[in-house]
């Protein structure tokens, strides 16, 4: 299996599952949910120069929305973020 791997001050993230919600027994479609903005640290490149890497693997973290670019690896959902969009660290 092929492994990706962020360089720079990039990481990896596995996005959280979004939770399933209903109104009055209507169950709303993946498109209506909201992005999660919680995911776990695959993979963290060795940062810059000028910024070191305070991230790593396992790690969970808090994002903005439109933080990162969203790829899809063997059928899972991936987001490659910089280190600096990353908001906070949980834990």
């Amino acid at each position: 299996m092929a492994k990706i791997q962020p360089l720079a001050d990039r990481v990896l993230v596995k996005p959280a599952a979004a939770e399933e919600k209903t109104i009055g027994g209507i169950i709303i479609p993946d498109s209506a949910k909201e992005k999660p903005l919680r995911g776990t640290v695959l993979a963290a490149g060795n940062g810059t120069k000028d910024e070191p890497m305070l991230l790593k693997e396992g790690d969970e973290v808090l994002y903005g929305k439109y933080a990162g670019t969203e790829l899809e690896f063997e059928g899972e959902k991936y987001l490659i973020i910089k280190q600096s969009d990353v908001l906070a660290k949980i834990g």
